[in-house]
C-alpha cells in the first residue's frame, strides 16, 4: 500500500508530519538512495527511506504515554543547552523514538503525551483539530472579571492573536485560575497575563482532550489506555 512521504515519516516517529513536510522540502530525505523534495511523494512499505542518511522504519507497535513534566525540565530532544530533558524521565526502551505533543516550556510543569506515532501527535497538536488543553494557573495578582474576558476576546501581542476559550476561578484559592486554549502559542499564557498586568507564579496543564494528569506523581509516566487514546482521536475527528 502506498502513502505520502510526510506521512511514512511522521508513522516511523521520525517527525511530526508538518515538520516531516518540511524536512522533505529541505532535501534531508532519500527514497530508494534519491533524494525527494515533494511531501506528497508517494512511497511503498519496501521502499528505502532516509532521513538525513538514516534509514527509517516502521515501528512494531505504536506507543502512547503521558508524563507529569517538573519544572526546569526542557521538552525538546535535543537541546544542548538543556540542564535536564523531559524524555531523560521516561525509562522504556522506544523513548528516543517518542514525539511529545506539543511543548511546556522549562518553567511550565504538567502533562506531558508522547507517541512514536506522528499522525496521533498531528491530530491532537494541531489548532485545526481543536483538541482543548487546560491550565491551572497563579498569577500574581487577581485577573478581574474585565481582565478574564479581555484574554476570552483575544490579545494582541508582537503581531500574534492570543486567545483563551475560558477563563475560571479556581475555588478557594487566591488568585488562581483555569484557563483553556484550543491552540497553545509560544508562551502564551505568560504573555496574556503580562497583557493584564500580572505575572505568571505557576503554570501547570492539567487536561488535553479527556485525558487528565490527575494523581500521577511529578516526574513519573505512564501509559495511555485504550480508552484514552481513542477519546483524544475522537475529539480531534469531532471537530473536522
Amino acid at each position: 500500500m502506498s502513502e505520502y512521504l510526510a506521512k511514512y515519516i511522521a508513522r516511523c516517529g521520525a517527525a511530526p508530519r508538518r515538520k516531516a513536510a518540511d524536512l522533505v522540502k529541505a532535501g534531508s530525505v532519500k527514497v530508494n538512495g534519491r533524494v525527494i523534495t515533494d511531501p506528497a511523494f508517494s512511497v511503498e512499505t519496501s521502499d528505502k527511506v532516509e532521513l538525513a542518511g538514516k534509514a527509517l522504519q516502521l515501528p512494531a507497535e505504536n506507543i502512547y504515554i503521558m508524563l507529569n513534566k517538573p519544572r526546569g525540565y526542557t521538552t525538546s530532544h535535543a537541546d544542548k543547552h538543556a540542564e535536564h530533558l523531559a524524555i531523560e524521565l521516561i525509562d522504556c526502551p522506544e523513548a528516543q523514538r517518542l514525539i511529545p505533543a506539543g511543548r511546556l516550556d522549562k518553567d511550565s510543569e504538567g502533562l506531558l503525551i508522547f507517541s512514536n506515532d506522528g499522525n496521533f501527535i498531528q491530530k491532537i497538536t494541531h489548532p485545526r483539530y481543536n483538541v482543548t488543553k487546560q491550565y491551572k494557573v497563579t498569577a500574581s495578582r487577581e485577573l478581574d472579571e474585565k481582565n478574564r474576558k479581555k484574554m476570552v476576546a483575544g490579545i494582541m501581542d508582537e503581531g500574534e492573536h492570543l486567545k483563551a476559550l475560558k477563563v475560571t476561578p479556581v475555588p478557594d484559592e487566591k488568585f488562581c485560575y483555569y484557563i483553556e486554549l484550543n491552540e497553545g502559542k509560544k508562551r502564551e499564557i505568560r504573555r496574556m497575563l503580562k497583557a493584564c498586568g500580572a505575572a505568571t507564579l505557576r503554570l501547570q496543564r492539567i487536561a488535553m482532550g479527556s485525558v487528565k494528569l490527575n494523581d500521577l506523581a511529578v516526574g513519573k509516566w505512564r501509559k495511555l489506555t485504550a480508552e484514552e487514546t481513542a477519546s483524544l482521536l475522537a475529539a480531534a475527528e469531532t471537530t473536522l
